[in-house]
């Protein structure tokens, strides 16, 4: 289980255009790393309009926002596309951060159980470390959050 202060687990992964990248790229700066569970939903969608909505503020603080999906590098093209969202998604099919993170929980959804991305954000310092878990977040909320807690 991942605590705050501890080493955020490195690790590389496909943008949307397909481009390798790494959480060790960032070094130097603080990163808000989102974990949501799917492309084209409705919850998802709004979460990362309002990371786009708040994004000039994120890059005034010097502060990379990352969303990670299970969800191909074609489908967060798209996704990036049509909600013309300017920071970087990272597709995860095969789990590697997901699980790295403690994000990929058991689900209850209309009383069926099921395993799945559960929403979370992790805020990782310039050094590496952990500095902020916030589980089970409001997709609606979390961006402003966020700043909230920066500020």
């Amino acid at each position: 289980m991942l605590t705050v202060g501890s080493k955020a687990p490195d690790f590389t992964l496909a943008d949307a255009e397909g481009k390798l990248v790494s959480l060790s790229d960032f070094l130097g700066k603080k990163v808000v790393l989102y974990f949501y569970p799917k492309d084209n939903t409705p919850g998802c969608t709004r979460q990362a309009c309002a990371f786009a909505s708040a994004y000039e503020r994120f890059r005034a603080k010097d502060v990379k926002v990352i969303g990670i999906s299970k969800d191909s590098v074609a489908s967060h093209k798209k996704f990036a596309e049509k909600f013309d969202l300017p920071f970087i998604l990272l597709s995860d099919p095969e789990l590697t951060a997901i699980q790295a993170y403690g994000v990929w929980q058991e689900k209850k959804m209309c009383g069926k159980v099921s395993m799945g991305v559960v929403r979370t954000t992790f805020l990782i310092d310039e050094n590496g470390l952990i500095e902020q878990i916030m589980p089970k977040v409001k997709p609606d909320t979390n961006a402003e959050d966020i700043l909230a807690y920066l500020e």
